[in-house]
């Protein structure tokens, strides 16, 4: 059975919407820039990238604002424009055939962290009834069924930025299991005191200061990532409830999809992301010489660059395909950047382009990777791969391909 994508939603720093998004990162048009939320100014670290130009008023009903984190938002934006862009109108089907499939890193830090400073400062009195679950994991899946009516199967699903490809993957199994309609993807958002001190708690925060050169995924001057918010949201419909729908736009075919896991440290086994990229392909009947273009990880870090160089080239051989990661011009967006990529991938597969990593231009040969940098690259793109890794161990990785019209 395939699964087909039909809406997308995009909530980045560089773009509201698919397309927005589409047309920044073709241009090379960032979002990374000083962090505005806080006094960041003592801090090592300032850069992330922001969503600056989302009104949530101009988005969410305005009953929902007092209950909803900035994440929460940007996910209920999100799901509204994949709906809208599938032509989707969910009270004209059956409330048990949509379901509502996301992943979630970070909960509601900035919403919860404004109710404990309540707590500290005044008392349990003042601390909002909402707190009870918006600062839940589980929270997006639960306002998008809601305002939706979509009360088919639904998951919520935490592996950081390996996160939001499980969520795909498990979307991608609910509807085969018979659910016609799944409303999935990842977003995140930790922009507040004590969400930005956690992202810098991992050591892997780059402190550079110029925004073009902060983030250099597989640059030999990489120096640690930056990080960002927002994410993505896909229709994914059973082909045969695709076509008795009418539905207008086929995107691509989720066709393949893995998990695994890293080795405890110190194991002599190896990481896992090589594995679960061939698992992938085998799952969706592929071989490496199929495959067009990687939408990798990039970690931004040296040492974890070469890792996933090392799996990539593994698997594909030295410089046997095009990578690219386009998240160099949002930061990491934790469990809302693997779907992004998928948006991403979808969009090449439509266009046939492959957009560019921004700001590396010194890859290490060693690395043997053929690397899309400095200018998008026009090709023929049926095939992408799609990887992620999430911290303490979590790998995942899907496989797009386009559906012949």
């Amino acid at each position: 059975m395939k699964v087909l994508v039909t809406g997308l939603g995009v909530t980045a720093p560089n773009g509201l919407g698919a397309e927005a998004y589409w047309d920044a990162t073709l241009a090379g048009r960032g979002g990374i820039g000083e962090i505005t939320r806080f006094d960041a100014s003592a801090l090592p670290a300032r850069l992330a990238g922001q969503i600056l130009d989302f009104d949530a008023k101009e988005h969410i009903p305005s009953r929902l604002l007092p209950q909803t984190d900035v994440s929460t938002r940007f996910a209920l934006a999100a799901s509204d424009w994949a709906l809208a862009d599938a032509k989707v109108d969910p009270t004209a089907l059956t409330d048990y055939d949509m379901g509502v499939v996301t992943s979630n890193a970070s909960g509601g830090f900035e919403f919860t962290h404004q109710e404990f400073q309540k707590l500290w400062s005044r008392g349990s009195r003042y601390v909002s009834v909402y707190e009870s679950f918006a600062w839940f994991y589980a929270v997006n899946t639960g306002q998008i069924s809601i305002r939706h009516g979509m009360r088919g199967p639904s998951s919520a699903l935490v592996a950081e930025q390996a996160g939001g490809l499980d969520a795909i993957g498990h979307a991608r199994r609910t509807v085969r299991r018979g659910t016609p309609l799944v409303v999935t993807g990842g977003v995140d958002s930790a922009f507040d005191p004590w969400g930005w001190l956690s992202h810098l708690s991992s050591g892997h925060v780059s402190t550079a200061t110029d925004p073009r050169r902060a983030y250099l995924p597989f640059d030999a001057d990489a120096r640690g990532y930056v990080p960002g918010e927002g994410g993505a949201m896909l229709v994914l419909e059973r082909d045969g409830a695709a076509r008795d729908r009418g539905a207008h736009r086929v995107y691509g075919e989720i066709a393949g999809y893995a998990s695994t896991f890293d080795p405890p440290p110190g194991s002599p086994r190896p990481p896992g992301l090589r594995r679960a990229a061939e698992l992938a392909l085998a799952d969706a009947g592929l071989t490496p010489a199929e495959v067009d273009v990687v939408f990798a990880d990039a970690a931004g870090v040296p040492e974890l660059d070469r890792a996933e160089a090392d799996a990539i080239t593994a698997v594909f051989g030295p410089r046997g395909v095009p990578v690219t990661a386009p998240k160099s011009l949002t930061g990491r967006l934790f469990s809302g950047g693997g779907p992004l990529d998928v948006v991403a991938a979808l969009l090449s597969l439509r266009d046939g382009v492959i957009p560019a990593t921004a700001g590396t231009d010194d890859v290490p040969d060693d690395y043997g990777l053929n690397l899309v940098h400095g200018s998008p690259r026009e090709a023929r793109v049926a095939t992408a791969l799609v990887l992620g890794r999430g911290r303490w161990g979590f790998n995942s990785a899907v496989v797009v391909t386009a559906v012949p019209g």
